[in-house]
């Protein structure tokens, strides 16, 4: 196993001041749960995920939200009457895709752990809500139940739990938008069974937090929406937010072939930045790899790549975005 580069490092104590946590085993599988439904179990924090957290491009106080948001589960929720505060740890992330939503998710597990690692060694789950999903008749509610209200119940009897829920819609969809006639009534159980096994869970573990995504909201039961502590809206990046993600994804290029370093200073890389208004994230990282392949030279020695390459794929990559949103209309 990798030994975390997070080994010794910071946290936030009671009092203000910096605290250091001891080294723990980081990466894929190292949270050593296999059990179905399960796509990761990890050991917190993590480096890929704080390096997630960080390549996400977003308003400073949407990352202060959503990291206070999870913070204050785990310090208050064990302390007030949920009656009368009904707090039912769940964070819900929803926006277009390839806006960072799973990334977040994922680096604000990391995160939070960091901050209040005093409460012990915490642990993280990804959840494959389409393996849970079956034909027969029955098969998705007792999958459901046996991952939350077994799997997820005996790691958080363990101590602090964080669970990713990515792509939501798939295991709470909206009932009041299916009918029976269309859709099995299995899919109806399965919503029954997450909105059951959220409270039960809510009301035993205060020390476990559910962090759900989604693509499309409207496509999630409204009682699942409403047990959702936050709700917060990852959107498509502005001006500023273009630029800076192109620059990074040339910046991570530039480290394995140097010679790229000099795009970013070129007139053109600006005025590729202002073609990328529109595209998400993900799409404007990856024209950056577009890009590279224009060309067979390029391809073969990334070296030679010019910042009007980078003009042209983000010119494309408009393109075909645009050809996409026709086609959707």
């Amino acid at each position: 196993m990798r030994k975390s580069s997070l080994e010794g490092g910071p946290g936030v104590r009671d009092d203000g001041r910096i605290a250091r946590f001891p080294a723990v085993e980081d990466g894929a599988g190292s949270g050593g749960v296999d059990a179905a439904g399960v796509l990761d179990s990890r050991m917190l924090p993590d480096r890929d995920f704080v390096a997630q957290w960080d390549a996400v491009i977003v308003e400073p106080s949407i990352k202060d939200r959503l990291l206070s948001q999870a913070i204050l589960n785990f310090t208050l929720r064990e302390k007030v009457n949920r009656a009368n505060l009904p707090l039912h740890g769940l964070i819900v992330l929803h926006g277009p895709p390839g806006t960072g939503k799973t990334s977040l998710a994922r680096g604000l597990a990391s995160r939070t752990a960091e901050a209040i690692g005093k409460l012990g060694q915490f642990r993280f789950l990804e959840v494959e809500p389409h393996a849970l999903a079956g034909a027969a008749l029955g098969k998705s509610q007792r999958a459901v139940r046996d991952l939350l209200g077994q799997t997820v119940a005996e790691q958080a009897e363990r101590g602090p739990l964080i669970v990713l829920l990515d792509e939501v819609e798939t295991l709470a969809a909206d009932r009041s938008r299916m009918s029976l006639d269309a859709n099995p009534i299995d899919v109806h159980r399965a919503t029954d069974a997450v909105l059951a096994q959220l409270d039960q869970l809510a009301a035993k573990y205060p020390h476990l937090l559910f962090i759900a995504t989604s693509n499309f909201t409207r496509a999630v039961d409204g009682a699942f929406l409403s047990r959702a502590d936050l709700i917060e809206t990852i959107g498509m990046p502005g001006p500023d937010a273009c630029r800076v993600i192109l620059r990074s994804a040339v910046e991570e290029l530039a480290k394995a072939f140097p010679a790229t370093g000099r795009i970013s200073q070129d007139a053109d890389f600006e005025r590729a930045a202002k073609h990328c208004i529109g595209l998400d994230g993900r799409r404007i990282r990856k024209l950056v790899i577009s890009a590279c392949a224009l060309k067979k030279q390029t391809a073969i020695d990334p070296n030679g790549l010019t910042a009007a390459d980078v003009l042209q794929a983000a010119k494309q990559a408009q393109e075909e975005s645009k050809s996409v949103r026709e086609e959707q209309t």
